[in-house]
């Protein structure tokens, strides 16, 4: 019995500490970053209407069905920077990259991926419900956050699996979910569907180009920060909580719609 109290007191210290670790980690980054957590807070709250908003538009359907090259582009590079969930992967990637060449060859994996199956599903007509595979890939954003807190060694005793290869299968998977969105947006006997694929594929690229620079300009700036370990933990811990949200809207949606 005696063994057993102090076993719980040290959990419950344990526990104790967690949580004044965590807390403390949230006080340093909103006393530096005052202005970037209340962005961050009010994007979060807008996070419902924004994973709706990632929805196909009668608009966006009718410009991919009569628009030219540049139209449907635009509307790749619009879908990319509505995309909450890739956007958050890709955040999540970024964050321990600290070299050039490291984002150019993480960043090439991720991109082959979903290159390969927004053009090999959109051409075979092979899709599923977007609702679903949009909550896939938000548990791709919970993957990644896990991975960056080290939580596979922490929490599951083993090495995560090799970041690159996983980075790849991501890209597939985001791929797909893009496939199903453009199939919503035009039809599988249009006579321009391939022109039509590239199309909305380098609309995506230069969405994505856009997103990377931003993000690796706030991230650099970041790490000039003593608190730089603590703003990790904490965005971090903000993309499980985000990517949460969006899984319960996707699966809200799939059911509902």
């Amino acid at each position: 019995m005696k063994y057993s109290a102090v076993i719980i007191q040290r959990d419950r210290a344990s526990a104790g500490s967690n949580a004044n670790n965590i807390k403390g980690a949230w006080a340093a980054v909103t006393r530096r970053w005052p202005f970037i957590v209340k962005v961050a807070l009010g994007w979060a709250s807008l996070l419902p209407a924004a994973a709706m908003a990632h929805s196909v538009s009668e608009q966006a359907q009718q410009r991919m069905l009569i628009g030219g090259f540049f139209d449907v582009a635009w509307i790749g590079a619009e879908h990319m920077l509505t995309g909450y969930d890739h956007l958050l992967f890709l955040l999540g990637v970024m964050l321990f990259l600290t070299r050039f060449s490291q984002i150019v060859v993480f960043i090439t994996a991720f991109t082959a991926g979903h290159t390969i199956t927004l053009l090999f599903a959109t051409l075979a007509g092979i899709t599923a419900n977007p609702y679903l595979v949009d909550a896939v890939i938000a548990l791709t954003v919970t993957y990644k956050a896990i991975e960056n807190l080290d939580g596979f060694r922490r929490w599951f005793g083993r090495p995560a699996p090799n970041l690159l290869f996983m980075v790849f299968i991501f890209g597939l998977i985001h791929g797909f979910g893009l496939s199903t969105r453009l199939q919503q947006m035009t039809l599988a006997k249009d006579p321009e569907l391939v022109t039509k694929i590239i199309a909305f594929n380098v609309g995506v690229e230069f969405g994505q180009i856009a997103a990377l620079t931003a993000m690796t300009a706030v991230v650099q700036v970041w790490r000039t920060s003593a608190s730089f370990p603590s703003i990790t933990r904490v965005t971090n811990g903000a993309l499980i909580a985000a990517s949460a949200v969006l899984l319960g809207l996707q699966v809200h949606g799939y059911y509902v719609g």
